[in-house]
């Protein structure tokens, strides 16, 4: 049929309405240091130094092997600060404000202080770099963030058990004090007695039966504080803790689904400007082709 186009584009490659993003440098470091192998890798030097750490502790293992232990060791300890250097290069302030990025940081800064002098006492610190297992591992990471979140509630239980302590300490100072110095001679030393029958570490044998012979209703003062101190309070400490894990757990799942309803309002919006971009073309394709019927003229050819 005369005065059809002949030389339109049949289809319109996908790549004109998604080009493929230009990443900058930082950004390709950032990428390569998310990428599961590099945190797979980070997390078996940190498993492997610490078994070479380990090793270390053995004075025929030293002699047969000794310097290349040393050598391994130094060798993952430049990894670690290479990661490091890149995490600050990407990261940049915002690397500071970060507190896991700090305790890396902190970790790493130790292991290389001289270990000589006075300083000396900081080579035992390198065993620190174990930790960063909790960086490295999300459900450590998890745990760690719920047992800080426990801390203002723990905090005030913990109070109320210096409290307890202090008053049974006292009580126990002037009942036993005279007869069981060792145990109960001063404030401080009752304190401690106490804690240890709060642990019930030997407390019937090793301490409340002793005391009973001398004061035979001894009875009536550490039954009650046995119940109050271990079972009560230890047992607040237990489901503040698992309270905390679980609020913390919900609001990370919380935290995951508003990002997942992010990402995806912003694709939708996406998408949908795309549509009407196309939907534009579209009608200005059809404008052209029925001026080219109504007037027999080729609507690619100049006018």
């Amino acid at each position: 049929m005369p005065g059809l186009p002949t030389d339109l584009p049949t289809t319109t490659p996908m790549t004109d309405y998604f080009p493929a993003p230009a990443f900058s440098l930082r950004e390709r470091v950032n990428r390569f240091l998310q990428t599961p192998l590099t945190q797979h890798t980070i997390l078996a030097l940190i498993i492997i130094n610490a078994v070479l750490m380990g090793l270390e502790t053995s004075g025929s293992v030293m002699a047969q092997v000794g310097p290349a232990i040393l050598a391994v060791d130094r060798a993952i300890l430049a990894v670690f600060v290479a990661e490091l250097a890149l995490r600050i290069y990407v990261h940049r302030l915002a690397f500071f404000r970060d507190p896991w990025s700090l305790f890396d940081f902190a970790v790493v800064a130790v292991a290389l202080v001289p270990a000589s002098g006075p300083f000396a006492v900081l080579r035992a610190l390198r065993v620190l770099r174990v930790l960063r297992v909790l960086t490295i591992v999300p459900s450590m990471r998890r745990v760690v963030g719920a047992l800080l979140a426990a801390v203002p509630g723990l905090t005030s239980i913990a109070a109320v058990l210096l409290l307890v302590f202090y008053v049974f300490a006292v009580i126990a100072t002037h009942l036993f004090g005279a007869d069981f110095p060792d145990w109960f001679g001063n404030l401080a030393r009752s304190l401690y007695t106490l804690f240890q029958v709060m642990t019930l570490e030997s407390w019937s044998m090793g301490i409340s039966r002793p005391v009973m012979e001398v004061v035979p209703h001894a009875w009536a003062f550490f039954i009650p504080f046995i119940l109050f101190a271990t079972f009560t309070m230890l047992n607040l400490f237990i489901a503040i803790i698992v309270n905390a894990m679980q609020t913390f757990s919900e609001s990370e799942h919380q935290d995951t689904i508003d990002v997942v309803e992010q990402v995806g309002h912003s694709i939708e919006h996406q998408l949908h400007a795309e549509v009407q971009s196309l939907r534009l073309e579209i009608g200005e394709l059809r404008t052209l082709l029925r001026q080219s019927f109504s007037t027999g003229q080729d609507p690619a050819s100049p006018r």
